[in-house]
């Protein structure tokens, strides 16, 4: 992996100038990747769900190709926007759904949801999604790491490299979140 990130990073800064091929040259190297990182988003959402890991990283893949201005920092900074956009996704889908389904019950939010071990959870993508924004406001970098552990699935080095701290600030900003998380998801159940 570390002999490829040159490499990676060079075609990652050449996304969006003059050479074509540096587009295809990331997404091959960065496929399996990407496709990791759309499987630990999809163990979230429930077995019926009619996108697959798949169609996930295509569907990332075609909106982050249309970012032009974006100046892409190293392999972790792309990955790191790939989760957050894998997330978008399937929030919209999400969203498109429930308008689908305006009379469908929703289903409750558990607090534990952010300790479960990953697997097939029916939850309320929306509201954990709105929390989320609303942690942002309070502290920005942790809801990153949220966003990044508990929806891609990274690794506690694999989120300080992305975000550029040490493994003891995203330990840290984890705990507080999710405390601060569970209070907030917790009144939304209560009320």
């Amino acid at each position: 992996m570390t002999a490829l990130a040159p490499d990676i990073t060079h075609w990652l800064q050449q996304i969006g100038t003059d050479t074509p091929a540096a587009a295809e040259q990331v997404y091959g190297h960065l496929y399996s990747e990407l496709h990791r990182l759309a499987r630990s988003h999809m163990r979230r959402e429930s077995p019926d769900h009619t996108l697959g890991a798949t169609g996930l990283v295509n569907e990332a893949w075609f909106r982050m190709a249309d970012q032009t201005r974006t100046h892409w920092n190293n392999r972790g900074h792309f990955m790191a926007v790939a989760s957050t956009m894998m997330r978008r996704i399937l929030v919209d889908h999400a969203l498109a759904r429930r308008a689908a389904k305006r009379d469908a019950a929703l289903v409750p939010l558990s607090t534990t949801l952010l300790e479960r071990q990953p697997g097939a959870v029916d939850a309320d993508v929306v509201a954990v999604h709105e929390a989320l924004l609303a942690f942002e406001a309070v502290d920005e970098r942790a809801a990153k790491v949220v966003e990044l552990k508990f929806f891609g699935g990274l690794e506690i080095d694999e989120i300080a490299d992305a975000l550029g701290v040490s493994p003891a600030t995203v330990k840290r900003d984890w705990l507080l979140a999710r405390a601060w998380l569970r209070r907030e998801l917790g009144r939304d159940a209560a009320a």
